[in-house]
């Protein structure tokens, strides 16, 4: 069977949902030359990778410095000296004891009770961009709206001046984008430039809240850091990695997520109608069009699947957007239903690796659209076709014209379009 593979063609922006039902087909998992990994797309084979303590995201321990370097080098991974210290070898590829150690230092602070106390600075901040873009016609619901937000409440959460914030996104962004499969030396040179200052930025912070600490998190982590359960570089890569992972993700659910009600009227009149189904949907969004929809896992043992055998040393790739769609685990995966039920969706990865922000993000996403729906009489596709970001790790259009138009009669005798 003659199979193609290309994530960063416009085809594959356009609807990668074709070639994951492709890939699901396969009697045994598919190995990708190009990428040196076998992608998984079925929902039962990635959870059984995902949740499989042998199946690592680094190899740390296991090669050795060669091996190690060799493998740098050929991923163009190389001689980007604040990357490979701050960002390659943050909590989220660590494994094991240092993972668990680093992460307890801060699972605490995104419980759903402790973000749920952020959800009056959330919506005093999204009433503010609504009422600056009021007057406007129409206007760009990724970049003039949904791209100011995420930072914000991070930036707020760690403790990061308000006024510092729009440029954290530009350096996350450049970080983050060297994730994908496109590692250019250009792309390369952005992510290490981007790295380096973000890393002297958050030096000087420590050093001001140090002298001068409050009551966030960067306060607590500097106190946690002498209290000897973080290491400088630890101390820099975690609050890195905090103002970095929920940045694009969650501008991208935001974008996909409001398109998808654009695209399904129907649902969104009974969203309107009843508005207690808005946490359903919410998780429906992240299902439908997951925002992280690529990760990893290094075999440490040997695995079967399907009946397959495959090394230890063999590199999976996650493909929690094609899990996600599996007609195995969802009745019509293909479609946009805000009552599915259950919908225990992998769009944020599953096991050791479980995303941190989970929480943060749902609250985002929660206080964004019930704002919308209640203050907006219609919203309206203000473009003939929408763009999506090209890439196997990121879901999400490129920019989302639309058109909104005050509420005008009762609650009730509202739609979306």
């Amino acid at each position: 069977m003659s199979f193609s593979f290309d994530p960063l063609s416009p085809a594959f922006a356009e609807n990668p949902y074709a070639t994951y039902s492709e890939l699901r087909d396969f009697d045994c998992p598919h190995f990708d030359v190009d990428l040196e990994m076998v992608l998984l797309a079925r929902y039962e084979d990635i959870a059984t990778i995902a949740t499989n303590p042998a199946m690592l995201r680094s190899l740390d321990g296991i090669e050795t410095p060669a091996q190690a370097r060799e493998r740098q080098v050929e991923a163009n991974w190389h001689d980007m000296p604040f990357h490979e210290r701050f960002v390659q070898t943050s909590l989220l590829d660590s494994d094991g004891d240092t993972h668990r150690r680093l992460r307890k230092q801060i699972f605490g602070e995104f419980t759903a009770r402790r973000v749920g106390k952020l959800e009056s600075t959330v919506q005093a901040f999204v009433d503010a961009l609504l009422d600056d873009l009021q007057h406007s016609d129409s206007f760009d619901f990724v970049n003039d709206f949904a791209a100011h937000i995420p930072g914000h409440v991070i930036g707020h959460l760690l403790g990061v001046p308000a006024e510092d914030c729009p440029q954290l996104r530009i350096w996350s962004e450049r970080v983050v984008q060297f994730f994908d499969v496109d590692r250019s030396d250009k792309r390369k040179q952005l992510a290490e430039t981007a790295t380096r200052e973000f890393h002297d930025y958050l030096v000087d912070l420590r050093q001001e809240r140090s002298v001068r600490p409050r009551d966030d998190l960067i306060s607590k982590m500097i106190a946690d850091e002498r209290s000897g359960h973080y290491s400088p570089d630890e101390f820099i890569s975690t609050c890195m990695l905090i103002l970095m992972a929920g940045h694009g993700s969650t501008i991208d659910v935001l974008g996909s997520g409001m398109h998808t009600l654009l695209k399904y009227p129907h649902e969104t009149r009974q969203l309107r109608e009843d508005p207690r189904q808005l946490p359903n949907a919410i998780q429906e969004m992240f299902r439908y069009e997951s925002p992280l929809p690529f990760f990893h896992r290094h075999a440490t043992e040997d695995v079967i699947l399907r009946g397959h055998h495959f090394p230890a040393g063999t590199t999976f790739g996650l493909l929690y957007g094609a899990a996600n769609r599996d007609p195995g685990q969802f009745a019509n995966p293909d479609r946009f239903d805000i009552a599915r039920h259950p919908n225990r969706h992998l769009a944020f990865g599953l096991g050791a690796h479980l995303c941190l922000g989970n929480n943060l993000a749902r609250l985002n996403m929660r206080v964004i659209f019930e704002t919308l729906l209640r203050r907006y009489r219609v919203i309206e596709l203000a473009a003939d076709h929408i763009t999506y970001k090209p890439g196997l790790s990121v879901r999400g259009p490129t920019a989302l014209p639309v058109k909104l138009h005050f509420e005008s009669g009762p609650l009730d005798s509202r739609l979306l379009h």
